[in-house]
């Protein structure tokens, strides 16, 4: 029978997995948010300063 630590030690495991798997995500998205703000920027100056 598993004692009370292994059954700990398994589940910090698999929460501090699903954290990273959770805060990378996020990471992700954000980094692709902003290369997209970039790229947009460069592609519309023109167009957004005649637009206004």
């Amino acid at each position: 029978m598993a004692s009370i630590k292994d059954i700990g030690k398994l589940f910090v495991f698999v929460i501090g997995g699903l954290v990273a798997i959770i805060v990378g995500s996020f990471m992700i998205r954000g980094t692709m948010h902003m290369w997209d703000n970039v790229d947009d920027d460069k592609k519309d100056t023109g167009n957004k300063k005649t637009k206004k």
